[in-house]
């Protein structure tokens, strides 16, 4: 179900504040999946991210969606262009980096809607494959990459 009044859009200056608390969020809740592969969040998780997602607007083969309602943003999506990489054995692809919508807007579309409008930025721009990693304990977003055709190809294991 896709909720009226959510508005998918490019994030701006003004969006620092509200992505560096959703960044923590997001921080927070992969901690909380494993604690031994996830950086634990400090006292400034908030500052610390919304500086990172907005310095990575500058970048031309970098994206920072937001989904708004009513004036706030409720998700973000964090995706970029990667080049060809031996070490990953992998040709130049579009990755989607962090998606996260706050609960008291999840179930209404905007996870989805954040994620095709990402990819559909990349294939403006000649990429075609879009990849991400999930963890491995966040079986709904799992079930939403699922729905939206993704597959899994790699796993990562950490001692």
């Amino acid at each position: 179900m896709i909720a009226p009044g959510i508005i998918i859009r490019q994030a701006t200056a003004a969006d620092e504040a509200a992505l560096g608390r959703l960044g923590a969020e997001l921080l927070r809740l992969h901690h909380g999946f494993d604690a031994e592969r996830f950086m634990a969040p400090g006292p400034d998780s908030e500052g610390g991210y919304g500086r990172f997602l907005a310095a990575a607007r500058a970048n031309d083969d970098t994206l920072v969606l937001v989904a708004e309602r009513v004036g706030e943003v409720v998700g973000y999506c964090y995706a970029g262009i990667e080049p060809r990489s031996w070490k990953e054995l992998r040709d130049r692809a579009g990755f989607i980096h962090d998606v996260l919508v706050a609960e008291s807007a999840r179930g209404a579309g905007a996870g989805e809607r954040l994620v095709e409008a990402a990819a559909e930025w990349m294939r403006a721009r000649g990429v075609g494959r879009v990849m991400l990693w999930t963890a491995e304990r966040n079986g709904r977003a799992q079930r939403l990459f699922e729905r939206l055709g993704f597959r899994r190809t790699m796993i990562e294991m950490t001692r």
